[in-house]
């Protein structure tokens, strides 16, 4: 796998427009719904999708990837606002972006590889559910009461006609000619059949206004006191973690789409970068979208180009085009949100489940469960939990000694598997203090002493060795290891010379 390359020279400038144009148009309504969920104004978040989108596609370290204002970020966002208000909501932005710069310079992003890969499964499987429920939203209207009811009579069958078509044409035109992205084609023809007909259908203007100017800088507007810090850095924290989370794992879904290799660490920085303007420009904040990243990819979106346009784009609705942003029928961006689902859903999970572990197919299948019902961090943390214990446990049950006596009487135990807390009770039983002869080696060749449990296990072996009256010799010992038996004293003997030399493959490419 390499590197996500960007060089001038090899652009497709035509998809790489196009495909940002199909990407702006879709995040009109996204973030205008997500701004309400955030209890915000709609600009509020069509700013944070330009400011978010436009740093991350510039500095940050997956050219393709979109990034914006997210539900999963709205829903924590919602309690602090509700509580302190919207400026302690851009104190907190602000704030979440220094922490992801943090964990950017510290190179923490290569810990998304702890992520196993029936977690991943299972967080793409359950944002598939989650944008396919979400656009059951727009099949409902607002009523006199202040509630909201379901379409029903002509709207409904209008509704359903016009996301039928938008989704046909995305899925028939690739087959016929991949001159001009599908889903744009979709959303310029459902437009141009609403408007030519006069069709009575919801549009975008239905649910805001998308018209505005430039943002303009602005300090958040409280104290600047220990007690506004204590307020805001829980929130912050979360936001950060959340905001990451979604990063990485997009970036490595979108990874698997290209055939390359983003920079974890950078686009960390990057995305923290973006919600410290973006907290300073008075906006909520956001992270990666798999959604709109899905959209960029299949419409030809490969470089940072189209994560630009899609960004100034955006912009150029708010500044002048509302007015025909607005005539967009909801129903052509369902249907395509729709067909992102489809897309997203790894359809081939449903055949490996059969055939991989017990303790996978568990995983895959919990989080995509979780990601529904929760959100997309207690799955993955529950997920990763759930696949550490397996993976302790099977770890633990595999450790074996092979033994032999050699022709001097002395007795050998060649260790074989990991020895730490899960497994220093299967390995002290392989031993037979009262019986072995006056001279055992125990050979650690083929295993590692991994944690404190294992060395407390190995001084629990020289102990009982000792109380019988008995030498003990260990060999083939890490350095680590071996400096943390020299409180052991005599009774121990660690052979050095044909000791392994233990590295840490450094994270060259982070």
């Amino acid at each position: 796998m390499i590197y996500a390359p960007f060089s001038w020279k090899e652009i497709n400038y035509k998809y790489e427009i196009l495909s940002g144009l199909t990407v702006a148009l879709a995040l009109v309504p996204e973030a205008v719904a997500f701004a309400f969920v955030a209890g915000v104004e709609p600009l509020v978040g069509l700013y944070a999708a330009f400011f978010i989108c436009l740093i991350t596609s510039v500095f940050g370290g997956r050219p393709g990837m979109i990034s914006g204002a997210t539900g999963a970020l709205a829903v924590v966002m919602v309690s602090l606002v509700a509580t302190h208000g919207v400026e302690y909501l851009f104190a907190a932005v602000v704030l979440m972006g220094v922490l992801q710069i943090i964990f950017g310079a510290l190179k923490l992003g290569k810990f998304i590889r702890l992520v196993p890969e029936p977690v991943i499964y299972g967080f793409v499987n359950g944002l598939a559910i989650v944008i396919f429920m979400a656009q059951f939203g727009q099949f409902k209207v607002p009523t006199a009461a202040g509630g909201l009811e379901w379409l029903s009579g002509n709207a409904l069958y209008i509704m359903l006609a016009l996301v039928v078509a938008t989704m046909t044409i995305i899925y028939l035109l690739p087959k016929l000619t991949k001159a001009i992205p599908a889903a744009l084609t979709a959303i310029v023809t459902v437009s141009a059949i609403v408007i030519g007909f006069g069709l009575e259908t919801r549009t975008v203007g239905d649910m805001a206004s998308v018209g505005g100017g430039f943002p303009e800088f602005h300090i958040p507007m409280v104290p600047f006191t220990l007690e506004t810090l204590q307020i805001i850095f829980p929130y912050s924290l979360i936001l950060a973690g959340i905001g990451l989370l979604e990063s990485l794992l997009t970036l490595t879904i979108v990874d698997e789409l290209t055939n390359t290799r983003g920079r974890g660490n950078q686009e960390s920085i990057a995305q923290g970068a973006a919600n410290v303007v973006a907290g300073f420009f008075g906006t909520m904040g956001g992270c990666a979208m798999i959604g709109q990243s899905i959209i960029n990819v299949s419409s030809g979106g490969r470089t940072r180009l189209s994560g630009i346009t899609a960004a100034l784009m955006l912009l150029v609705f708010i500044l002048f085009a509302s007015s025909l942003i607005e005539m967009v029928p909801l129903a052509a961006l369902v249907g395509l949100m729709f067909m992102v689902a489809i897309g997203t859903f790894e359809w081939a999970s449903f055949r490996v489940l059969r055939r991989i572990p017990k303790s996978d197919a568990l995983v895959l299948v919990a989080v995509t469960v979780l990601t529904v019902i929760f959100d997309l961090a207690i799955a993955v943390a529950i997920g990763v939990v759930i696949a550490a214990l397996v993976f302790a446990w099977d770890s633990a049950v595999r450790i074996r000694a092979r033994k032999r006596v050699d022709e001097k009487g002395v007795k050998h135990y060649e260790i074989y598997g990991p020895l730490f807390y899960g497994s220093t009770a299967n390995f002290l039983e392989k031993f037979d203090v009262i019986n072995d002869p006056e001279e055992v080696v125990v050979d650690f060749k083929e295993s590692r002493v991994v944690d404190h449990s294992g060395i407390e296990a190995l001084n629990k072996l020289t102990e009982r060795y000792q109380n019988a009256g008995k030498k003990l010799h260990l060999r083939h010992l890490s350095e680590d290891c071996r400096r943390l038996l020299e409180k052991v004293g005599d009774m121990v003997e660690v052979n050095i010379q044909e000791d392994p030399h233990y590295a840490v493959l450094s994270d060259k490419l982070s």
